[in-house]
C-alpha cells in the first residue's frame, strides 16, 4: 500500500508542476512561486496517509486547494481532490466516504467560485462535478466488491473447515465403528479359547476325551474368529477393489442359536428364548443385537455362569433384548461385570445409534442383567 500511494503521490506532484511550468497565465493568475510549489505538495502528500486517517487527510488536501484556488495560482487543482477522494471510498467506510463526497463537492465548488473571470467555463464546472461523482462511485463499488469477495472467500474456507472436519469425524466414526467389531469378535473367541483352553489343560491327564472335545472347540471357534476377522478387513479392503476380500454377510438374529452352541461349549449352559412374532429385523439392527447378545455371553463366560438366558421379544416396532445371568442366590457380580472394559461401553453405543434404550446392572435377587430395547426404524446417528 505505501508503495501505491507513494506512488500515486509521485504522479499527482509531476502532472501539476508540468502542467504549471507549460501553462499560458491569463488575467488574474499569479505566477509560479515557492509557494505555489509548497500547495502542490500540500495537495498530494496527504494521500499517503488516507487509509490511516481519512478526516485529516481530506482536511489537509481540501485547505490546500481552497488557498491554492484564492491565491488563482493556475491549473485547476480538482485532480488532487478527486483521488484522495476515491481512495476514502474505496479504503474507508459508507460514513466517511459520504463526509468526504460531500466535502469535495463544497471544496471544488469553492475553488471554481473564486477562480477569475473566464478561467472556468461551463465544460470545465460540468466535468469537475462528474469526475467528482465518478470518483466516489468508483470507489464505493470497488469496496463493496472487496467486501463481497472477502465474505466469499470466508465462506470457501468456512465450508472448506467444516468438510475437513466432516472427513475427520467420519474417519473417526469409522475407526470406533471397526473397533467395536474388532473387539466383539476378539474378546468373545478369546474368552471362549481361554475357558475352553483350561479346561482342557486341568483334564488332559485324567480325561483324555474331555481335553480333545475341549481342543475342538478351540479350533472351530478360532477358525470362526478367523474368518470374522476376514471379513472386516474385507470390508476395509473393498475401497481399494481387492478382489480376493473376503465379504461375506454380517451376523445376525439368526445367528444367536450358533453363538449360544458357542458359549455352551465353553461350559457355560445358554438358552435362548423367543417371544412374540419373529419379525423381519433390519440388518443393522440385527447385527447391532447379534454383538450386544455376544459381549454379554462373553462377560457371563469370564465372570458369571454356570448358566444364563437370552430373551428375545418381538413387539410392533421394537426388539427387546435381555441377557440374564441368574447367579447363585444372593450373590452380586456385578461390580465385576462393570469392569470388565469397554464391553458394557460398546453395547450402549450401538443401541444409542438406533435411539434405543439400553440397562446393564444387578438383579434384585443376585446375579446381573443386560436389556436393550432397539427400535426397528432408521438409526438417529450415522
Amino acid at each position: 500500500p505505501w508503495q501505491i500511494d507513494g506512488t500515486v503521490v509521485v504522479l499527482l506532484i509531476a502532472e501539476m508542476v508540468l502542467d504549471a511550468q507549460g501553462r499560458v497565465l491569463v488575467h488574474g493568475q499569479r505566477a509560479n512561486d515557492p509557494w505555489m510549489y509548497a500547495l502542490i505538495a500540500a495537495m498530494a502528500v496527504p494521500y499517503l496517509i488516507h487509509r490511516r486517517w481519512p478526516m485529516a487527510s481530506l482536511a489537509v488536501v481540501s485547505a490546500a486547494v481552497a488557498v491554492y484556488s484564492l491565491a488563482a495560482y493556475g491549473p485547476f487543482p480538482g485532480l488532487n481532490e478527486m483521488f484522495l477522494l476515491f481512495g476514502i471510498a474505496l479504503h474507508g467506510d459508507r460514513r466517511r466516504s459520504a463526509i468526504a463526497f460531500v466535502a469535495s463537492l463544497v471544496t471544488l465548488g469553492f475553488a471554481l467560485a473564486v477562480q477569475p473571470d473566464g478561467v472556468p467555463d461551463a465544460a470545465t464546472v460540468i466535468s469537475t462535478f462528474s469526475l467528482t461523482a465518478v470518483a466516489w462511485l468508483t470507489g464505493e463499488n470497488l469496496r463493496h466488491r472487496r467486501a463481497r469477495w472477502a465474505a466469499l472467500e470466508e465462506r470457501a474456507s468456512m465450508l472448506e473447515r467444516e468438510r475437513e472436519e466432516r472427513t475427520r469425524q467420519a474417519v473417526l466414526d469409522e475407526r470406533l465403528r471397526i473397533a467395536r467389531e474388532l473387539h466383539d469378535v476378539v474378546a468373545h473367541s478369546m474368552s471362549v479359547i481361554a475357558v475352553q483352553s483350561g479346561v482342557g489343560n486341568h483334564v488332559i491327564d485324567t480325561q483324555p476325551a474331555e481335553a480333545k472335545r475341549a481342543l475342538a472347540a478351540i479350533e472351530t471357534t478360532s477358525r470362526d474368529a478367523l474368518t470374522e476377522m476376514r471379513r472386516l478387513l474385507g470390508v476395509l479392503r473393498s475401497a481399494d477393489d481387492d478382489p480376493g476380500a473376503t465379504l461375506e454377510p454380517a451376523p445376525g438374529l439368526g445367528d444367536v442359536g450358533q453363538l449360544v452352541g458357542q458359549v455352551t461349549e465353553a461350559g457355560l449352559v445358554a438358552t435362548v428364548v423367543v417371544e412374540g412374532d419373529a419379525l423381519e429385523v433390519p440388518a443393522a439392527v440385527g447385527l447391532s443385537a447379534y454383538r450386544i447378545v455376544q459381549e454379554a455371553l462373553t462377560n457371563v463366560l469370564k465372570h458369571g455362569g454356570p448358566t444364563a438366558q437370552v430373551r428375545l421379544r418381538y413387539s410392533p416396532g421394537e426388539l427387546a433384548i435381555d441377557v440374564i445371568d441368574p447367579g447363585p442366590e444372593g450373590v452380586n457380580r456385578g461390580q465385576h461385570v462393570v469392569s470388565a472394559g469397554h464391553g458394557l461401553i460398546g453395547m450402549r453405543e450401538r443401541v444409542a445409534v438406533f435411539g434405543g434404550d439400553f440397562k446393564a446392572g444387578p438383579r434384585p435377587g443376585g446375579g446381573f442383567q443386560v436389556s436393550a430395547r432397539l427400535p426397528l426404524g432408521t438409526p438417529v446417528l450415522t
